[in-house]
């Protein structure tokens, strides 16, 4: 990251903190769940190349399609296939859960997400 293309981009960053995002707060609140993660690392308000100087972006960002996939799986992104929206399925007997799995299929659904019993979703061996 240069200057000559960012500029000050820290100070910057923290100026719109400052006048710009912290008025919109004071002035219409913040949503409860802004920090929502299922992590426990916080989650700043704003994001620029500034959070990652010193990073190795091949290694640590990478190009889409491409390990560590953190642009996303597909080389194309979104362009040339929508978002999946998938309903997490899987209750009742293995029968059930097959009969549902091809109704959502019939019906248009574009993937599914199979929910496992607890001790495989936090990869115990459940066998």
């Amino acid at each position: 990251m240069s200057d000559k293309s960012n500029g000050d981009l820290k100070g910057q960053q923290q100026r719109w903190l400052e006048e710009r995002y912290q008025k919109a707060v004071e002035k219409r609140g913040e949503r409860s769940d802004t920090d929502f993660r299922t992590s426990s690392t916080p989650v700043a308000p704003l994001y620029t190349p500034a959070d990652i100087e010193g990073d190795d972006y091949n290694a640590d960002v990478g190009f889409p399609g491409e390990y560590p996939y953190t642009r996303g799986v597909q080389p194309s992104m979104y362009r040339g296939r929508l978002w999946s929206i998938r309903q997490y399925a899987g209750y009742g007997t293995p029968a059930e859960t097959n009969e549902r799995f091809k109704f959502l299929l019939k019906e248009g659904q574009s993937g599914l997400s199979v929910a496992f019993d607890l001790p495989t979703q936090l990869g115990y061996d459940s066998g």
